[in-house]
């Protein structure tokens, strides 16, 4: 079992201000002050998505996607950075249902952004997807790009997931990194393809045992995020994954360096906390979060790759 206790208990001792109150939201509901909410904001450009790079001018679907994460983890989507951020996204989306970053990054974007790379691009599509998935439940009735019951991007994302299943193989594999994989599971499960995410979910669980506890602790708070079940296989191997792997500390190791171990391991508490808060009993609950920090490939395997720019 994952010992959550001492989970909380490491990133109370390591975590930075951001850090713990994305915590304490996790455990109890807590209001974020808005003064960190504005620094969390920071940086967004007029478009409404955010730069790769601190001060570019240039906005990224992938940092976009990314900056998204950390606001869920705060209670943000429904501000106006996150809502402008979305509509951005939205209104980015190609006629074949998905994503590209723009080719003025493609100096300095990694292999998972790269723009024109296939691979590239349905990482992106799963992970703006996703995002507009997540948010689109709880976004304005009649937005300025669907009108349809479902929220603002329902169309958006629909286009998307029928994107996203064409690219699946027969037996559940995709050509991308392993990121798309789990983004794309939850894209689907969202639109009701239920059987095209069971496919994906099998292959997950399959890679299990290979997979880092920053790779697990995301595929499961990214699926428990769009509501998959518990009890479905691939997140009972995730925790079981996670219990193996958690430190004597009460951490849990990132694949990008100790000063990201704080972050996986509050993704590792969103992935395995109970329907409920963890503590105290009783207090109003915040949806898990999932950021995505490294993008590994999903066929073939290969070695880490670090998630930042």
């Amino acid at each position: 079992m994952v010992d959550l206790d001492a989970a909380i208990g490491f990133v109370v001792a390591h975590g930075d201000a951001v850090d713990r109150a994305r915590l304490s939201r996790l455990r109890t509901g807590a209001p974020v002050s808005p003064d960190l909410l504005d620094a969390a904001e920071i940086g967004q450009t007029v478009d409404g998505g955010w730069p790769a790079v601190l001060g570019g001018d240039v906005p990224s679907i992938d940092a976009t996607c990314f900056r998204l994460a950390e606001l869920d983890d705060l209670g943000a989507l429904g501000r106006p950075a996150a809502r402008h951020a979305l509509d951005w996204l939205a209104a980015r989306q190609l006629p074949d249902g998905g994503w590209d970053e723009d080719p003025r990054l493609a100096g300095s974007a990694p292999e998972w952004a790269t723009p024109g790379d296939p691979e590239a691009r349905l990482y992106l599509t799963a992970n703006a997807a996703y995002w507009l998935s997540v948010a689109g439940r709880d976004a304005r009735a009649a937005g300025p790009l669907d009108q349809r019951v479902g929220g603002a991007y329902a169309g958006v994302v629909q286009a998307a997931a029928q994107a996203l299943a064409g690219q699946l193989a027969p037996d559940g594999s995709w050509p991308s990194f392993l990121a798309a994989g789990w983004l794309s599971a939850a894209v689907l499960h969202r639109q009701q393809l239920y059987y095209e995410s069971a496919r994906i979910q099998a292959v997950l669980a399959e890679r299990m045992p290979q997979l880092s506890p920053a790779d697990v602790a995301a595929l499961a708070a990214t699926l428990r995020r769009v509501e998959v079940g518990e009890e479905q296989w691939v997140l009972v191997s995730a925790r079981n994954r996670l219990a193996e792997t958690q430190r004597s500390d009460g951490g849990w190791s990132s694949d990008d360096g100790h000063q990201f171990d704080v972050h996986t391991t509050l993704t590792a508490i969103r992935a395995c906390r109970p329907i409920g808060p963890v503590l105290p009993p009783g207090s109003p609950i915040a949806p898990p979060g999932s950021p995505v920090v490294r993008r590994a490939r999903m066929v073939p395997p290969t070695d880490d790759e670090p998630g930042t720019w």
